[in-house]
């Protein structure tokens, strides 16, 4: 008897999971049931697919849980899981800040803020939800390192506390963290896309830490089976062939022979473009390209000049070279 096999797919759920779905949909997978199952079914019988707390997913990935998933970067990071990173999916960009206060004129560091606490002998109290990004962020700190040296701050949970320093707590957050300050805490370590949700709190970002995005992940064991590895190569061509599409324009005109070369001076394309001559049009031809799509609008005044016809739309696709795309997974 053959026994059925099947990719384990987790991806995330909450503010990833709409662009998450888009992704795949244009990929050509259909995701059924997929607002109102953690098990939604796939078109692929050979996928499987849950939805997880992006949270979770780095852990629940290295422990063979799943085998293949689509989480943050920043959670990764945070949770120091042991994955093998296949792609930058280039959505769900996030910043990692720190803020505080903004009437706090006089406060416009990390340093600033631990110097002006401490030496009034007050604790600096930060929230987040990123624990371990936090405490590391805070022990490569100068200043942090002249006062305390390899003093780890005290982190506080409701399950357990751990670390030395009770003049720097970095206090887990179950959300509305930018709600904490002023009462609750001197500062948040936070995620934010636009800043507006900081601003309207009345804060301000005093450090940028990282940015994150969306990415595309696989269990190492998973890697090494065969089967596995093929079926992951083949949903990861796929996925790149979306993230590249949305970066691409793709171009259809017109054009007099005679005005062919002024055109192609100017003509970025993805590698050379497709000329052919119109049937019954003495004089004439037909490109066909693909071009960057930051590039169009400067493009625009030379199509105007030589090109009639113009139709121009986003393809769903571009598969990239296979080769380019396993270079960078060894």
């Amino acid at each position: 008897m053959t026994v059925e096999r099947k990719i384990k797919f987790a991806i995330p759920k909450g503010s990833l999971q709409e662009d998450t779905m888009a992704l795949l949909k244009k990929a050509g997978y259909i995701i059924s049931n997929g607002k109102r199952s953690y098990r939604p079914r796939c078109n692929d019988p050979e996928i499987e697919i849950k939805i997880l707390r992006p949270q979770e997913i780095p852990l629940m990935i290295s422990q063979q849980a799943h085998d293949l998933a689509i989480t943050g970067n920043d959670w990764i990071i945070e949770t120091n899981a042991k994955v093998k990173k296949l792609l930058d999916l280039e959505y769900g960009r996030i910043t990692l800040v720190l803020a505080v206060p903004d009437e706090w004129d006089d406060i416009n560091s990390l340093s600033d803020l631990l110097n002006k606490f401490l030496d009034e002998n007050k604790e600096v109290r930060i929230f987040t939800e990123y624990l371990a990004s936090c405490k590391q962020y805070i022990m490569s700190n100068e200043t942090y390192l002249k006062r305390f040296g390899k003093k780890e701050p005290k982190i506080i949970t409701p399950w357990w506390n751990i670390g030395q320093n009770d003049k720097v707590k970095i206090i887990l957050s179950f959300g509305a963290t930018e709600a904490k300050p002023p009462e609750d805490a001197e500062a948040i370590f936070d995620n934010t896309q636009t800043g507006t949700t900081i601003k309207a709190n009345k804060l301000k970002i005093i450090d940028k830490i990282n940015e994150s995005t969306a990415v595309l992940i696989a269990n190492l064991d998973s890697w090494k089976d065969e089967w596995k590895r093929e079926k992951i190569k083949d949903i990861a061509l796929l996925l790149k062939g979306v993230v590249e599409a949305r970066k691409k324009l793709h171009i259809f005109l017109n054009i007099k022979n005679q005005n062919i070369k002024k055109l192609l001076e100017k003509l970025p394309a993805l590698k050379k473009p497709t000329i052919a001559p119109l049937i019954g049009v003495e004089g004439w031809s037909a490109i066909n390209t693909i071009i960057q799509k930051d590039k169009f609008i400067e493009l625009l005044p030379i199509l105007r000049k030589y090109a009639e016809g113009i139709v121009v739309h986003e393809p769903r696709q571009i598969l990239p070279s296979f080769a380019e795309l396993e270079e960078s997974w060894d």
